[in-house]
């Protein structure tokens, strides 16, 4: 049902994969609000928070939608053509051919940071925010600030270099124009012009993205209806079973406030 084989979108002359599902359009009154799945830096639409919220979310009436960014999962494109602004390009051709009514996004580290985004470049659409781990400006605030002169040097002067990582034995590139780029994108420096509800679910074992990154973010938001929440011995995937349940309730209990605010 919701692994098939994807659909596609042309976006910059690359197609972007995407698995979608209508909502229960035979409900009375307004339909219930869509769900858009953001997910994180050079991972995909098939992990399994995706996966199970997708299920979830569709016996629950809820439209959904999934993809792959520009050189992700199964859209075309190189990982290291990518930047900041195209990614967020991408996630807002999505939200654009692919929804309509109001929306729920949940966004896993870097989506949370495409996720913030797409909210303040379209308001009017974007209901509420789910943010898993959320990694705003992590390619200044979070990579570029843990790298040693050497490999600076490297990304400025050869273009990039090649991170280790635990998720992909080849580890993956990072680039000049990531990291350039992406600082016209940072969000934290200033209030977060976004009235939305957000709800924030943060590991407090999370080697990746600190809690404080994420606490700063929840203090930056202009919303006053943003729910901050530790999960102590979380990590960064919060993948457990227990992550996983407690992330569909908080995406269905915000969905369903919106749909209550559509239908009042």
């Amino acid at each position: 049902m919701t692994q098939d084989a994807p659909d596609f979108i042309e976006q910059g002359g690359v197609k972007l994969a995407y698995r979608r599902t209508p909502g229960d359009a035979g409900r009375a009154g307004p339909a219930r609000a869509g769900i858009v799945w953001l997910g994180g830096f050079h991972s995909d639409m098939l992990g399994e928070k995706a996966t199970v919220l997708h299920a979830r979310a569709q016996a629950a009436g809820h439209a959904f939608v999934r993809f792959d960014y520009l050189g992700h999962g199964e859209s075309g494109g190189a990982f290291a053509d990518g930047t900041i602004g195209r990614w967020r390009e991408d996630a807002l051709a999505v939200i654009d051919q692919l929804t309509d009514g109001p929306l729920v996004l949940v966004g896993s580290s870097m989506g949370g940071w495409m996720a913030l985004l797409v909210a303040l470049a379209r308001p009017e659409r974007v209901k509420a925010l789910v943010l898993l781990a959320p990694a705003p400006d992590f390619t200044d605030k979070l990579m570029w600030a843990s790298f040693d002169e050497s490999q600076r040097r490297q990304i400025m002067e050869e273009g990039a270099w090649t991170r280790p990582s635990d998720y992909d034995p080849a580890g993956y590139p990072i680039t000049r124009d990531l990291i350039v780029e992406g600082r016209q994108w940072n969000v934290l420096d200033g209030e977060i012009a976004i009235d939305a509800p957000v709800r924030i679910l943060q590991g407090g074992l999370d080697p990746d993205v600190p809690w404080t990154h994420s606490l700063d973010l929840a203090d930056k938001l202009r919303s006053s209806d943003v729910v901050w929440s530790l999960i102590k011995d979380g990590d960064h995937r919060l993948s457990r079973p227990q992550d996983i349940e407690r992330m569909v309730a908080t995406v269905l209990d915000v969905a369903g406030m919106v749909d209550s605010l559509a239908a009042s």
